[in-house]
Protein backbone atom coordinates (compact mmCIF):
# COMPACT_ATOMS: atom_id res chain seq x y z
CA UNK A 1 0.00 0.00 0.00
CA UNK A 2 1.16 3.48 -0.85
CA UNK A 3 -0.46 6.13 1.35
CA UNK A 4 -0.37 9.91 1.03
CA UNK A 5 -2.18 12.84 2.61
CA UNK A 6 -2.45 15.95 0.45
CA UNK A 7 -4.05 19.39 0.50
CA UNK A 8 -6.31 19.09 -2.50
CA UNK A 9 -9.97 19.15 -3.39
CA UNK A 10 -11.03 15.50 -3.53
CA UNK A 11 -13.08 16.11 -6.65
CA UNK A 12 -10.06 17.35 -8.61
CA UNK A 13 -7.95 14.18 -8.30
CA UNK A 14 -6.89 12.31 -11.42
CA UNK A 15 -9.68 10.24 -12.99
CA UNK A 16 -7.73 7.03 -12.28
CA UNK A 17 -8.82 7.35 -8.64
CA UNK A 18 -12.03 5.88 -7.32
CA UNK A 19 -13.53 8.01 -4.55
CA UNK A 20 -14.59 6.72 -1.14
CA UNK A 21 -16.79 8.39 1.46
CA UNK A 22 -19.02 7.49 4.39
CA UNK A 23 -22.80 7.34 4.25
CA UNK A 24 -25.61 6.17 6.52
CA UNK A 25 -27.80 3.14 5.80
CA UNK A 26 -30.71 5.50 5.07
CA UNK A 27 -28.51 7.10 2.34
CA UNK A 28 -29.85 10.61 3.00
CA UNK A 29 -26.58 12.35 2.02
CA UNK A 30 -27.89 15.73 3.11
CA UNK A 31 -24.86 17.15 4.94
CA UNK A 32 -21.10 17.37 4.76
CA UNK A 33 -19.14 16.13 1.76
CA UNK A 34 -21.88 13.58 0.97
CA UNK A 35 -23.93 16.47 -0.47
CA UNK A 36 -21.18 17.10 -3.03
CA UNK A 37 -20.96 13.40 -3.85
CA UNK A 38 -24.71 13.28 -4.49
CA UNK A 39 -24.49 16.33 -6.79
CA UNK A 40 -21.49 15.10 -8.77
CA UNK A 41 -22.62 11.45 -8.94
CA UNK A 42 -26.45 11.50 -9.04
CA UNK A 43 -26.64 7.71 -9.52
CA UNK A 44 -25.64 7.23 -5.87
CA UNK A 45 -29.03 8.61 -4.83
CA UNK A 46 -30.39 5.22 -5.98
CA UNK A 47 -28.94 3.88 -2.72
CA UNK A 48 -32.01 5.31 -0.97
CA UNK A 49 -34.09 2.56 -2.58
CA UNK A 50 -31.77 -0.20 -1.35
CA UNK A 51 -31.59 -1.94 1.99
CA UNK A 52 -28.07 -0.98 3.04
CA UNK A 53 -26.17 -2.81 5.75
CA UNK A 54 -23.89 -1.09 8.25
CA UNK A 55 -20.33 -2.24 7.58
CA UNK A 56 -20.79 -2.66 3.84
CA UNK A 57 -19.34 -0.83 0.85
CA UNK A 58 -21.47 -0.18 -2.23
CA UNK A 59 -19.71 0.61 -5.52
CA UNK A 60 -21.57 2.94 -7.93
CA UNK A 61 -19.73 4.69 -10.79
CA UNK A 62 -16.36 5.87 -9.43
CA UNK A 63 -17.71 6.02 -5.87
CA UNK A 64 -17.24 3.55 -3.03
CA UNK A 65 -19.94 4.30 -0.48
CA UNK A 66 -18.93 3.13 3.01
CA UNK A 67 -22.03 2.46 5.11
CA UNK A 68 -20.81 3.34 8.61
CA UNK A 69 -24.00 4.17 10.55
CA UNK A 70 -27.70 3.47 10.53
CA UNK A 71 -29.25 6.91 10.14
CA UNK A 72 -27.92 10.25 8.91
CA UNK A 73 -28.05 11.84 12.36
CA UNK A 74 -26.26 8.92 14.03
CA UNK A 75 -22.55 8.46 14.57
CA UNK A 76 -20.31 5.64 13.36
CA UNK A 77 -18.07 3.58 15.60
CA UNK A 78 -14.49 2.61 14.87
CA UNK A 79 -15.76 -0.95 14.44
CA UNK A 80 -18.42 0.01 11.86
CA UNK A 81 -15.81 2.07 10.00
CA UNK A 82 -13.36 -0.86 10.04
CA UNK A 83 -16.07 -3.22 8.74
CA UNK A 84 -16.87 -0.77 5.92
CA UNK A 85 -13.18 -0.47 5.05
CA UNK A 86 -12.85 -4.28 5.04
CA UNK A 87 -15.77 -4.40 2.61
CA UNK A 88 -14.16 -1.60 0.57
CA UNK A 89 -10.95 -3.63 0.37
CA UNK A 90 -12.90 -6.62 -0.99
CA UNK A 91 -14.58 -4.38 -3.59
CA UNK A 92 -11.17 -3.01 -4.62
CA UNK A 93 -9.76 -6.52 -5.00
CA UNK A 94 -12.81 -7.84 -6.89
CA UNK A 95 -12.94 -4.78 -9.20
CA UNK A 96 -9.14 -4.49 -9.60
CA UNK A 97 -9.16 -0.95 -8.16
CA UNK A 98 -5.58 0.24 -7.59
CA UNK A 99 -6.19 3.94 -6.85
CA UNK A 100 -8.44 5.18 -4.06
CA UNK A 101 -8.97 8.78 -2.91
CA UNK A 102 -11.00 9.86 0.10
CA UNK A 103 -11.53 12.71 2.53
CA UNK A 104 -10.61 12.22 6.19
CA UNK A 105 -13.44 9.71 6.47
CA UNK A 106 -15.45 9.56 9.66
CA UNK A 107 -13.83 12.71 11.02
CA UNK A 108 -15.96 15.62 9.87
CA UNK A 109 -19.55 15.53 11.05
CA UNK A 110 -19.02 11.96 12.30
CA UNK A 111 -16.48 13.08 14.93
CA UNK A 112 -14.06 10.13 14.89
CA UNK A 113 -10.37 10.83 15.57
CA UNK A 114 -8.28 11.09 12.41
CA UNK A 115 -5.28 9.57 14.18
CA UNK A 116 -7.28 6.43 14.96
CA UNK A 117 -8.94 6.31 11.53
CA UNK A 118 -5.55 6.63 9.80
CA UNK A 119 -4.29 3.61 11.76
CA UNK A 120 -7.36 1.57 10.78
CA UNK A 121 -6.88 2.43 7.09
CA UNK A 122 -3.25 1.32 7.34
CA UNK A 123 -4.18 -1.95 9.03
CA UNK A 124 -6.98 -2.81 6.59
CA UNK A 125 -5.04 -2.10 3.39
CA UNK A 126 -1.60 -3.26 4.62
CA UNK A 127 0.20 -5.39 2.04
CA UNK A 128 -2.30 -4.60 -0.70
CA UNK A 129 -1.27 -3.22 -4.07
CA UNK A 130 -3.18 0.06 -3.87
CA UNK A 131 -2.45 3.78 -3.70
CA UNK A 132 -4.57 5.65 -1.16
CA UNK A 133 -4.78 9.42 -1.35
CA UNK A 134 -6.39 11.32 1.52
CA UNK A 135 -7.48 14.80 0.48
CA UNK A 136 -8.26 17.73 2.72
CA UNK A 137 -8.41 21.48 2.18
Amino acid sequence: MEYREVRQNLFTVDKKYYLAHCISADAKMGAGIAVEFAKKYPKIKSLQQQRLVIGSCVHIDRVLNLVTKGVYYGKPTYESLRMSLDSCKRVCIDSNIKYLAMPKIGCGLDRLSWGEVRLIIGEVFQGMEIEILVCSL
